[in-house]
């Protein structure tokens, strides 16, 4: 009995072993790409409020997701992205668009106190990701808003980028469409940079108050006639 037993016992360790190894198995943590940024040296350059930035619900979460050939998205077993997607592309994007700008004034949203931008970048990203044999691909939509809250563009973006893939060349493909995209939305922001100031409009007076009317004079009232009954009529003044 000692000696079927002894067999089983190792049988039984070797296969704990092995579930052991594949549950510490270390998973990769990732970043987006925000290549190298020029560091803008002007302090009195474009004021631009950057976002609010909106991000698609399933990109809101740690798992990094593979975009399989039917369309449909699974969780990659091997990575995940190092603390909050939506964070990272709002910090990619501000420092792209400021190095393109060359300007030390470009902030996220909301804006502190006091902070008034020549333009507001509304964004939105509707898809980033990519698959083993998908190219990587962005969908995104912006309006640009200028200091006198009219619309000056209006701009959906479709890009596509390949790689070579493995996760690790998934995130940088995606990272630079992210750059690529801050790119774009730059050259749309310059020509707004030399905005004419807004003009004050003018105060209309205060409406003088109407000027008393003149009280009529009082005029005599004749009393009206009043009748007395009596043998004669006779009227009363």
């Amino acid at each position: 009995m000692t000696a079927l037993r002894l067999p089983f016992i190792l049988l039984l360790a070797g296969v704990l072993g092995l579930a052991g190894c594949s549950v510490h198995q270390p998973v990769s943590l990732y970043q987006l790409d925000a290549g190298s940024p020029v560091q803008p040296a002007q302090n009195a350059g474009m004021a631009v409020l950057l976002g609010p930035v909106t991000v698609a619900d399933y990109l809101q979460r740690e798992t990094l997701l593979q975009r399989q050939p039917d369309g449909s998205l699974q969780a990659s077993t091997d990575g995940r992205w190092a603390g909050s997607l939506s964070s990272d592309i709002d910090q990619l994007l501000l420092r792209q668009v400021a190095g393109h700008l060359d300007s030390q004034r470009v902030v996220l949203a909301p804006a502190t106190v006091g902070f008034t931008p020549d333009v507001q970048v509304l964004l939105t990203i509707t898809r980033l990701d990519s698959g083993e044999k998908q190219p990587a691909i962005l969908d995104a939509q912006w309006r640009l808003i200028d200091r006198r809250g009219q619309v000056r563009d209006n701009r959906i973006i479709h890009l596509q980028e390949q790689h070579a893939g493995t996760t690790a060349a998934q995130v940088q493909a995606q990272g630079v469409l992210l750059q690529r995209l801050a790119e774009q939305l730059s050259v749309a922001l310059k020509p707004l940079a030399n905005q004419p100031p807004i003009a004050e409009v003018p105060r209309k007076p205060a409406a003088k108050a109407p000027a008393p009317a003149v009280e009529q004079e009082k005029q005599p009232k004749i009393p009206m006639a009043a009748p007395i009954r009596t043998d004669m009529e006779v009227f009363r003044f």
